[in-house]
């Protein structure tokens, strides 16, 4: 008898096993600005579709990219930027996109900031709201997103090449914000969103939208199984948690 149990339990390990391992397993590539937000929508997808398993890596658009191109498994991936969208396509990779969120670029500090409401324009005093000793964190401005806006935004202000020696250049968004909330900056220039997941800093000012290219989230289909959870981005659910962490929606 104990043997027949023995048997039993064995085979219904095994069974376990084929359809633990038999889930369907859709790998996603997406902007670290958009970490909180997927992991969100991902959990609402799940509870829906308790077969597919959906693994995220974030980063900054442009190493995700290039992953990518260098052969990384990605079935979706979402940019942070049309500009590392668009390589992918000129590189025969992505076919298309479809642009699916919009985002804000703001001026944060640590929460216990003196700062507090600054008018961002030609006219803003830099040197005092940033000291000569003082650094302000920032997406490198050569290849990250965030840092590119950034630039944009600064050198439109006339300002870019006053503030450059000033810069705490970071891997990507999420690293920004983190020097900021470490205090190891006194400023940051991160996604609106950003901003709002965090209880260490605040937002005192916001970059004037005419100073910088809209930020735009376009998505790519990469692989046809993950055709429908692609599709659920675009969902009323799937919107209205993006919309809780403060993006804008088509």
């Amino acid at each position: 008898m104990k043997k027949l149990i023995g048997v039993v339990g064995a085979i219904v390990l095994m069974a376990i096993t084929f359809f633990t391992s038999a889930a369907e397993k859709i790998t996603v590539f997406a902007a670290a600005s958009l970490t909180n937000a997927m992991q969100d929508v991902a959990t609402a997808y799940k509870a829906e579709h308790k077969d597919v398993d959906i693994v995220f890596s974030f980063a900054s658009s442009s190493v995700l990219a290039k992953q990518i191109e260098q052969g990384a498994p990605a079935d979706i991936f979402m940019s942070a930027d049309q500009k590392w969208m668009t390589y992918l396509i000129e590189h025969n990779i992505a076919k298309n996109k479809q642009d699916l969120l919009k985002n804000g670029l703001v001026l944060i500090a640590p929460k216990s900031s003196p700062l507090d409401n600054v008018l961002i324009n030609n006219n803003t005093n830099w040197q005092a709201i940033l000291p000569k000793d003082e650094r302000i964190a920032i997406g490198d401005p050569d290849h990250v997103p965030a840092g590119l806006y950034a630039k944009q935004s600064l050198s439109n202000l006339g300002v870019f090449n006053k503030l450059l020696p000033q810069f705490a250049p970071a891997s990507n968004v999420r690293d920004a914000l983190m020097l900021v909330e470490r205090n190891e900056a006194a400023l940051g220039i991160v996604y609106s969103t950003d901003a709002k997941v965090s209880d260490k800093v605040k937002i005192i000012g916001a970059f004037p939208a005419d100073t910088f290219k809209s930020i735009e989230y376009p998505i790519t289909l990469l692989n046809l199984k993950a055709s429908d959870f692609y599709q659920y981005l675009n969902s009323p659910q799937a919107k209205a948690i993006f919309e809780k962490y403060g993006f804008i929606t088509k």
